[in-house]
């Protein structure tokens, strides 16, 4: 349980110090976490410090976060508590300190009036000071969210039962991370999401929070879900965010028609549903697009074995594995031939399906060779004797 008292005075930043200066001393501090910047450096958005020792010094070591890259610092002990107590109450009005024995957070208001509180800990592992650097996480513990959802508790442990989840997300913002630094939006001030089937609304958070708080980019992010409690949820979760631009819309792939896309996600897209959001996500000209298909039923019933596979294909369990090779295949190369470059890769299966792979689309600058890659779809398709496949259907009636 988390408690909350008055801060000793005199001083909030002199009293924190201390504290944090005698949890090192009896080597209790696993991490401390400088955030909420309101500093003048646009792209500075948050430091994390961890004990080490480099060559028999104790010593601290700074993780500048800035938008697009990180810089790490190693000063002695003395200069790095200095250097925290500068940054305390201005420019960063919040303070979080990890230990062994109990998390104490310092947060200081508009008007600098500090609030002092300490909680159970988040973390039990003994620190680490030997000289390597911390994994820098995309989503912090502690974001309100992750506990207006479930995932967390009120001391920002992450609940046993949803470990499976925490890793399906922090693994999607490993991916994002990576399509978004590649694309044309890396240098944008304001980007446009749109999740198609958000269900309870965890990976639109996650990609709220990301771009606002790790990029510091004006995002507006919309979820859409059919379900009404599945919306209610999410709603109620958004009330505790600040300066959100965060809303949930009830429809999905065929009644919803946002204005205009930067990044389109579908990661429950089942069947041909998911051509329908790559047609969506192509037509309006989005930089990024995320699609987890669950299942690829129309293709299956129109293959026939080529013979030099067919004793291979005979086999029920071998056809359908084929079949989603070669839907997904044709949909790489239809993004590809719209100016995508695409990859097909591995991601943690979604709780609605077993399937673990994610196609994901990045809009290039680079001319394409449309009529090679067309080439190559037509003779996938030949070769399996293919008939009709859902996007090419759908982006040939839009040429029309």
């Amino acid at each position: 349980m988390s408690e909350t008292a008055p801060l000793p005075e005199p001083n909030a930043t002199l009293e924190f110090v201390s504290l944090l200066e005698e949890a090192l001393s009896e080597n209790r501090v696993i991490k401390l976490s400088l955030g909420k910047y309101r500093g003048q450096d646009p792209d500075l958005r948050r430091i994390q410090v961890r004990p080490l020792t480099v060559k028999g010094q104790a010593s601290l070591s700074f993780v500048f976060s800035y938008k697009t890259k990180d810089v790490t610092k190693n000063v002695a002990l003395e200069e790095g508590l200095a250097i925290i107590a500068e940054q305390l109450g201005n420019p960063f009005k919040s303070a979080h300190l990890f230990t062994l024995t109990e998390d104490v957070q310092l947060v200081f208001s508009r008007k600098g009036k500090p609030a002092w509180s300490r909680a159970a800990p988040t973390c039990s592992t003994p620190p680490t000071v030997e000289h390597n650097r911390e994994k820098t996480r995309l989503l912090d513990p502690a974001a309100p969210f992750l506990a207006a959802l479930g995932v967390t508790n009120e001391d920002h442990q992450i609940i046993p039962s949803m470990a499976r989840k925490w890793k399906q997300i922090n693994r999607f913002l490993e991916v994002f991370d990576q399509a978004f630094a590649s694309s044309q939006l890396a240098s944008a001030k304001e980007v446009r999401v749109v999740d198609f089937g958000s269900g309870k609304g965890y990976l639109t958070f996650a990609i709220h929070d990301y771009l606002r708080e790790r990029r510091g980019i004006a995002a507006e992010v919309t979820g859409v879900e059919l379900r009404e409690n599945l919306l209610e949820l999410c709603r109620s979760a958004a009330g505790t965010l600040e300066d959100a631009k965060l809303e949930f819309c009830q429809g999905d792939l065929s009644s919803y028609a946002p204005e205009a896309i930067d990044v389109m996600i579908a990661l429950h897209a089942c069947d041909t549903a998911t051509d329908l959001a790559l047609y969506m996500g192509i037509r309006s000209g989005a930089e990024i697009i995320m699609c987890a298909p669950c299942c690829h039923k129309q293709l299956r019933p129109q293959m026939t074995a080529p013979p030099v596979l067919a004793p291979m294909l005979q086999f029920g369990v071998h056809l359908g594995q084929e079949a989603e090779m070669v839907t997904d295949t044709l949909r790489a190369l239809l993004l590809e031939a719209h100016g995508y470059r695409t990859t097909l890769q591995e991601f943690v299966s979604l709780e609605h399906t077993s399937k673990n792979r994610m196609l994901l689309g990045v809009k290039q600058s680079r001319p394409v060779d449309r009529d090679a890659i067309l080439a190559q779809i037509d003779s996938l398709k030949a070769f399996y004797g293919i008939q009709q496949h859902e996007l090419e259907t759908l982006l040939a009636a839009s040429c029309e």
